[in-house]
């Protein structure tokens, strides 16, 4: 069997495309998210599912040690889940900006310190993190999400700098638009209605799967090869 893989926001978009591709490469997961029904609809093999908060590090942490007991020590965590509560910096409700952060900041951090110790000590790991272009460039409407993107990229990149000695690799994933959930997030009809009229003209976004293969191919690079940032989007997407 091959090692142990961890997917956060694994119930749908690039989660779970991403999990169903490492499950067809032979992998053993744990898969991590609040709907943990849709983790379990799934049905994929040497998968153990968790309902599961990013933002709650004790969960996070326990739930690696479930897994570990049963297929060995974690080799990849995948940190995907994300909101993207989009808004003008005037008007949007702050409560939505806190929220972003938790998820997208600290929810990051709390999935890297949960492997980041044991991937230290065995010389060995990656951690993939999921960001965004929208973590390399702004955008309308995206303060505070650029915001927690352009510190996803700031805290891999970092953290790459200090463990790159220890044989550990630290990756950024950055696409641009793609067919998710996530718009779904935005509570303004009137930026979700722009943002679909903008993504039509661009002939839609990436399909899920196109992240995923991306992010394997990161992964299943040698060890002492680290792809330190891929960045993806839509030919036509010119953003």
């Amino acid at each position: 069997m091959k090692k142990l893989i961890v997917i956060t926001g694994a119930s749908s978009g690039i989660g779970e495309a991403t999990a169903r591709l490492l499950s067809e490469m032979g992998h053993p997961l744990l898969l991590l998210a609040r709907r943990v029904e849709r983790l379990e609809a799934l049905k994929l093999p040497n998968t153990i599912c968790v309902k599961t908060d990013v933002t709650d590090v004790d969960a996070i942490t326990a739930a690696v040690a479930l897994a570990e007991e049963k297929y060995g020590a974690v080799d990849c965590f995948i940190n995907n889940a994300g909101m993207m509560l989009l808004g003008a910096a005037d008007t949007q409700n702050p409560a939505e900006w806190k929220q972003m952060f938790d998820v997208n900041v600290l929810g990051v951090l709390n999935g890297i310190h949960a492997v980041l110790g044991k991937m230290i000590a065995k010389q060995a790991g990656t951690i993939i993190n999921i960001s965004s272009i929208a973590g390399r460039k702004t955008f309308p409407n995206h303060a505070a999400y650029c915001g927690t993107k352009f510190a996803v990229h700031a805290i891999t990149e970092n953290i790459r700098e200090e463990v790159a000695g220890s044989n550990v690799r630290m990756t950024t994933i950055a696409p641009g638009v793609v067919e998710t959930e996530l718009l779904g997030h935005t509570t303004s009809d009137g930026i979700i209605d722009g943002y679909n009229q903008w993504k039509q003209s661009i002939d839609g976004g990436m399909r899920p799967l196109d992240v995923a293969n991306a992010i394997a191919f990161a992964y299943n690079q040698p060890q002492n090869v680290c792809i330190r940032e891929i960045v993806l989007a839509p030919t036509k997407q010119q953003a």
